[in-house]
């Protein structure tokens, strides 16, 4: 689910992260299970993370849905630590290919965004991630209030670049999300095949 980034598996570092806070192992079923919860929560949600404020109560939020699942003692942590934990646990890596990519069509003169349904800490994700020189727009779904396959999203891109739609082309790895979605936008587009361990 991911074409630029994708997602560390988060259960072994949120196991770590927990165990280096409360001195408590949860183990791998616990630890897999937190995460599951908060990833199912977050999906449904991401879209209230429009500003710095809503973002840290979604996140706080995203962190309690782990509670049922983990053992007693960190099921009553205070609800900070818990959600610095969770984030501690969240890494996101760029495809081996995704550099090369943007820096070749970088080159060739094209206008390139990033549309993807996300909180609006996208930004970041993209300035961590070393890809924030080479696109010239990022665009959040929370941001924008509506989500892939909204054509919304794609507009407001389309806006911020300054390139009509039957000039560009969007690639995505979500046929309903992004082939559909762009193509609502009237937007071509390309499905781009990754793995299931992937995110943006």
């Amino acid at each position: 689910m991911g074409t630029l980034l994708r997602l560390e598996d988060p259960a072994p570092r949120l196991r770590a992260a927990l165990r280096a806070r409360f001195a408590v192992d949860v183990g791998v079923v616990a630890a897999a299970a937190a995460v599951r919860a908060e990833i199912a929560f977050y999906r449904a949600n991401l879209h209230r993370g429009r500003d710095a404020e809503s973002l840290a109560a979604l996140r706080a939020e995203c962190a309690a849905q782990m509670r049922p699942v983990l053992p007693g003692p960190i099921a009553g942590a205070p609800q900070a630590e818990l959600t610095a934990a969770l984030m501690e646990a969240l890494e996101f890596s760029v495809y081996d290919d995704v550099l090369p990519a943007l820096r070749e069509l970088r080159a060739a003169g094209w206008a390139l965004a990033v549309v993807s349904n996300w909180d609006v800490s996208l930004h970041e994700r993209i300035e961590e991630a070393g890809l924030a020189p080479l696109v010239d727009a990022v665009v959040s779904s929370a941001e924008v209030g509506a989500a892939k396959p909204d054509p919304a999203p794609f507009e407001r891109a389309l806006d911020l670049v300054g390139v009509a739609a039957a000039d560009a082309w969007h690639v995505g790895d979500s046929v309903t999300e992004d082939v559909l979605g762009a193509r609502a936008a009237g937007i071509r587009a390309v499905l781009l095949a990754r793995d299931a361990t992937s995110v943006v």
